[in-house]
């Protein structure tokens, strides 16, 4: 089965968006580990509400944080200390999609980062979106995860910009996973729609 870990090169990137789709093109189960922030409206119940196949399981967090804070951070405010022993994949026979928390390296704790969590053998999707300042970041965070795995795909998000992406795709010799456009409505519709669009590649990962 599958473990994908869907991490972006920043905050508000749309990393719950892709994992939606990514989740609804395999109907697999969604886990994200460090949710820090929002929780009456966490990234997994944003999931639970733009997918549409019955066999996705929605895995519970393993450190829910109230503060929207970088998790070391929020953690630190309720007197917890995030552990990553106790951060263990779900069981699951199906897919997962696995959704970090910020950028590759958002503190965890005094010595661990969100780029611990990526085991060896996760296919890794990075999302990234045009900003300024946005070519840096992708490039630092694919040499991030270049150091943990090989197994890197990139996946734009948003308003096309041919000269950025050309770019990041020709330093980098990423192929392209695929894109998502700027939309103004996130439905279950437009998630299925992007689900069929990015399936095949998502099956050959």
């Amino acid at each position: 089965m599958k473990r994908i870990f869907i991490t972006g090169i920043s905050t508000e990137v749309g990393k719950t968006l892709a994992s939606a789709i990514c989740v609804e093109a395999l109907q697999a189960d969604y886990w994200k580990p460090v949710q820090a922030g929002d929780l009456d409206h966490s990234d997994s119940e944003k999931v639970r509400d733009w997918i549409s196949n019955t066999r996705t399981k929605i895995h519970p967090n393993s450190y829910a944080l109230e503060r929207p804070m970088s998790p070391h951070a929020a953690a630190a405010l309720e007197g917890v200390e995030i552990d990553l022993t106790k951060i263990q994949e779900p069981d699951t026979k199906n897919h997962l999609v696995i959704e970090g928390a910020g950028g590759l390296l958002v503190p965890l704790n005094g010595s661990d980062t969100i780029a611990d969590l990526i085991r060896p053998e996760y296919q890794v999707i990075l999302v990234s979106r045009h900003y300024l300042g946005s070519i840096n970041h992708t490039l630092l965070s694919i040499e991030c995860l270049r150091r943990r795995t090989e197994n890197v795909h990139i996946l734009f998000n948003g308003a096309s910009h041919p000269s950025t992406e050309s770019v990041i795709l020709d330093k980098t010799g990423l192929p392209l996973l695929g894109r998502i456009d700027e939309e103004s409505e996130i439905n279950p519709q437009r998630i299925r729609h992007y689900a069929d669009l990015l399936k095949p590649k998502l099956l050959a990962l």
